[in-house]
């Protein structure tokens, strides 16, 4: 499964035009309770992004400042506490998505740039849906049962494993590994390949090779309760640090 912006977005979008003025946009935000709009031109193209957070420039402009910084304040941009209209407070170019872009990277790009939501738009950049946090982590909503049948499916196809030499079980999200594998390498494979199946919330790597040699990642065995993490000596309790594998 690789989902898509297509597969989680809501097409359902409310737009504003670029001459609605500051009463029409704080009045939509607060009808159809969103904190954020696309700006769309007469051709239906998005050209930026209005928020409450612009809006909140008006109750919260400065005073005026004096001498020759009012002289650079006058003759610099305008400043979204005088703006009256969408296209003068709107943020733009507007950060966009298309309904192909797999929903990972949309994630990303919320995450690098601090956006609640995406435009989504067609090849001319007209608006055909809006894609936000919620709908991005809603692939994390996707059955255990699920998960487990990809996983499965992996170890046998790209890597080659019999299935029943590998204990896979999946809760809630959480994929833990046991049982053997050829080699160290093909364990470190496996378990990075599996992290970014979609669902999977982390995987915990108890997995040995052929010789039942516990492979890094695994926790130690009963006789071993010592934490390499803790100069002091033995653990308190058997150490847990492959967790972090």
């Amino acid at each position: 499964m690789n989902a898509t912006v297509r597969d989680v977005m809501t097409t359902r979008v409310i737009a504003i035009p670029e001459d609605a003025d500051f009463k029409q946009i704080a009045h939509m935000l607060a009808k159809f309770r969103v904190s954020a709009c696309p700006v769309v031109s007469d051709s239906g193209a998005v050209v930026g992004v209005v928020s409450e957070a612009d809006l909140l420039f008006k109750p919260a402009e400065p005073d005026l400042p004096v001498g020759l910084t009012r002289l650079r304040w006058k003759l610099g941009e305008e400043s979204k506490a005088t703006a009256v209209t969408a296209d003068q407070l709107m943020t733009s170019p507007a950060e966009t998505v298309t309904p192909e872009t797999p929903v990972a990277v949309a994630a990303r790009v919320m995450q690098d740039r601090r956006l609640k939501r995406l435009p989504v738009v067609d090849d001319e950049n007209h608006l055909v849906g809006i894609i936000s946090r919620v709908d991005v982590l809603s692939v994390y909503e996707r059955p255990d049962a699920e998960i487990l049948g990809e996983i499965t499916e992996l170890i046998a196809a790209e890597f080659g494993l019999d299935p029943a030499d590998v204990e896979v079980t999946v809760t809630a999200g959480v994929v833990t590994l046991a049982g053997s594998v050829p080699e160290e390498k093909t364990a470190l494979e496996l378990t990075a390949r599996i992290r970014h199946i979609e669902g999977v919330v982390a995987v915990r790597n108890r997995l040995a090779d052929g010789g039942k040699r516990a492979l890094p990642g695994r926790p130690a065995g009963p006789a071993d309760r010592s934490c390499p993490a803790d100069p002091a000596g033995p653990a308190a309790s058997p150490c847990r640090c492959w967790l972090a594998a």
